[in-house]
């Protein structure tokens, strides 16, 4: 089985090259499923119903979301109609959305989680060496052998620390948020490929998907400013994971790249 997982898409700009990845990524290596982070997809902060639909219309299987998950409200308001839009699994009870979400493919059946880290992060979150590693034991527990987990969080420590929490559990842990592709990508000793960061779909000389004159300007003053989305080229950044059917662990981890000019 064959999983591409994707970074943060950021704003029109990762949207519109994501679409470009998509279609060349698909065309070369034929994945089972295509899974892309979304949360900062609508205009840098969350994401939309429409914006939702573009990106799954592009042939985005599942979409992954993080601490901006409820930035947009009107994602608030259609979170539970949507299955293939994660918000974070490790949430206090009754919050709106779905956390999981277990597919069926001509190879099997595959679970995506998405978990968020509690270090510098937006408050609110359960632990994640409990909530998440019991929604992997429950999937495995129902004949899921393939487990992918988003881990979207800041703290690089926690990162490597839930990919060997989850070691010989889930299929892969791969991380998101920092928008910064790491150079770690690995498959841990108990088959489960690991990466701390993907790295994002977004704007390829800005920063982390922002222009880099407004980043730069409220960095030096220290006043509150805004920050548009930075414009093309563009880069998209992700994993391509392929599993053993019959186990569901790792056998290959391999680092994507793309840079694009608008067509």
């Amino acid at each position: 089985m064959k999983l591409i997982f994707t970074g943060d898409v950021v704003g029109s700009t990762g949207r519109k090259a994501l679409e470009m990845a998509v279609a060349q990524w698909r065309r070369i290596y034929e994945p089972t499923l295509f899974i892309v982070n979304g949360e900062n997809a609508a205009g840098g902060r969350g994401i939309t119903p429409a914006v939702a639909h573009q990106i799954l219309d592009y042939g985005v299987d599942v979409i992954t979301l993080g601490d901006h998950a409820w930035d947009q409200k009107e994602y608030i308001e259609h979170a539970d109609k949507e299955t293939r839009v994660l918000r974070p699994h490790n949430m206090q009870p009754g919050t709106p959305g779905h956390g999981s979400i277990q597919l069926t493919t001509p190879m099997g059946q595959v679970g995506i989680i998405c978990l968020m880290g509690r270090s510098m992060m937006r408050q609110g979150a359960l632990n994640p060496f409990t909530a998440g590693y019991d929604e992997v034991v429950r999937m495995r527990e129902l004949g899921v052998r393939t487990v992918l987990v988003d881990f979207h969080a800041e703290s690089t420590g926690e990162k490597v620390a839930l990919g060997r929490r989850m070691d010989g559990l889930a299929s892969a842990v791969l991380g998101t948020h920092t928008h910064v592709q790491t150079a770690d990508a690995c498959i841990l000793p108990g088959g489960t490929a690991y990466m701390t960061d993907v790295g994002m779909c977004g704007s390829r000389d800005g920063i982390i998907g922002r222009e880099v004159q407004a980043v730069l300007e409220g960095m030096v003053s220290g006043l509150p400013c805004k920050l548009p989305i930075a414009g093309w080229p563009a880069k998209v950044s992700g994993v391509l994971v392929e599993t053993d059917d019959a186990t569901g662990r790792a056998t290959m981890i391999q680092p994507l790249n793309l840079e694009l000019q608008r067509e």
